[in-house]
């Protein structure tokens, strides 16, 4: 059997520790991320997935936006000092990848194929993910590490203002990346007979 792919996959874990060490270009790697979500598959090749690419000064801004919103949604002083020091962590990365999909194309599909019209935002989730995982792994295997964080919908209005993102945009995910400066912990796994069945 061949594992190459298996290989990649288990290269790819949420890193947390990130910093602005990265050899590759912005250029190449906007290219290749790109490339990589140009590829990966969606239904009615839909083509939903959107990203937009944030780099030095707009990367610092998103995640001052985000630690700035988040202040009235932390109980006390010391949640905040927390979450402060999460997000400094989040800043700290060479970039972050913004996800979005466009549910422009959702509804036109969900006009025009009434009959699957239940299932498009679905299938549309279900090319993010695609495309999320395909960057990720593909940046690992780059030697660059990345985690994928989940902020929205509280900071959508202030991102989509800031980062001038059409209306039809809707923010899925955010993905911060860079060079890894402390490598991953161990990874539990749940019992296989508890998750899966093969059935001859």
């Amino acid at each position: 059997m061949n594992n190459d792919l298996l290989n990649l996959l288990k290269q790819r874990r949420s890193i947390y520790a990130l910093g602005k060490n990265v050899k590759q270009s912005k250029e190449d790697l906007v290219d290749l991320l790109e490339t990589v979500i140009e590829e990966t598959p969606t239904a009615f090749n839909s083509q939903t997935t959107r990203a937009v690419f944030l780099f030095g000064d707009k990367h610092d801004q998103l995640w001052d936006i985000v630690v700035k919103r988040l202040k009235s949604e932390v109980p006390t002083e010391a949640a905040y000092a927390k979450t402060q020091e999460k997000i400094a962590s989040f800043k700290a990365a060479y970039g972050t990848i913004l996800y979005f999909t466009d549910t422009a194309v959702v509804h036109q599909l969900e006009h025009d194929f009434t009959l699957y019209a239940d299932n498009f935002a679905t299938w549309a989730e279900q090319a993010q993910g695609s495309a999320q995982l395909n960057a990720w792994v593909t940046m690992a295997n780059n030697g660059i590490g990345a985690s994928l964080q989940h902020y929205n919908p509280i900071i959508d209005e202030l991102v989509a203002d800031a980062f001038d993102i059409p209306e039809n945009w809707t923010l899925r995910a955010q993905m911060p990346f860079g060079s890894i400066e402390a490598p991953a912990g161990s990874k539990d796994y749940m019992a296989r007979e508890d998750r899966f069945k093969v059935l001859d």
